[in-house]
């Protein structure tokens, strides 16, 4: 039972896009358009070469920024700036899964790719502001992203967390590789399931799964 494997966590890590709000507000089609748009302006490249590459860093680095930055040496803060200035105002706040996180037993985190300035932006607009103990962004991991261990480390470092006695929320079922393996319990929020040695569960919703806690 999630209750009883959960009992031990003291440590709740929860990722931002797609799993503190559903995939139905969409807001990375908004960010992936405006990461397309300075991939054109940085590289000098027309609109599909931009895209390809937007895809393709994502696919091999985690982050499309990670790319920019190993391959052509990108300057990451106005990157980060211009892709998440985006509408939020769609976003539907969310009473019950604040009340939720918040009647979790420890410390509670965000941690994502993106940047804490953003993430905030995206709690304030679901209603979650104030639910957590701290809000980690990729400047807090270097500008390394997940699915690297040492993005992990850092964040964790910096935070306190023991994995040990940790659980990550996460959509991106790649992100819950390391944390498995540093001794978290791994929770995949997707839609569809993806069967592998490093998720323990998987939900649809995260309310869905938060009050199988409670």
């Amino acid at each position: 039972m999630p209750k009883q494997d959960f009992s031990h966590v003291e440590h709740w890590v929860f990722d931002l896009d797609n799993t503190l709000y559903p995939p139905s507000a969409r807001l990375f089609d908004q960010i992936e358009v405006r990461m397309t748009q300075y991939v054109m302006d940085a590289l000098g490249v027309d609109r599909d070469r931009a895209d390809h590459l937007r895809a393709t860093y994502w696919a091999q680095y985690g982050t499309t920024l990670a790319g920019l930055m190993r391959e052509h040496d990108v300057d990451p803060t106005p990157y980060l700036t211009h892709v998440h200035e985006i509408d939020l105002s769609h976003l539907e706040q969310d009473a019950e899964l604040k009340a939720m996180i918040s009647g979790l037993p420890g410390r509670k985190i965000v941690y994502t790719n993106g940047s804490r300035p953003y993430a905030e932006r995206v709690l304030e607009a679901r209603g979650l502001g104030g639910s957590f103990d701290a809000v980690y962004g990729i400047e807090h991991a270097g500008f390394s992203p997940k699915p690297e261990r040492a993005a992990f480390e850092r964040v964790f470092d910096t935070g306190g967390v023991d994995p040990t006695k940790g659980a990550m929320f996460e959509d991106d079922q790649r992100n819950l590789s390391a944390p498995h393996d540093m001794g978290m319990k791994t929770v995949h929020v997707a839609e569809d399931p993806h069967d592998a040695d490093h998720i323990h569960y998987h939900t649809v919703a995260l309310n869905t799964f938060l009050q199988k806690l409670t």
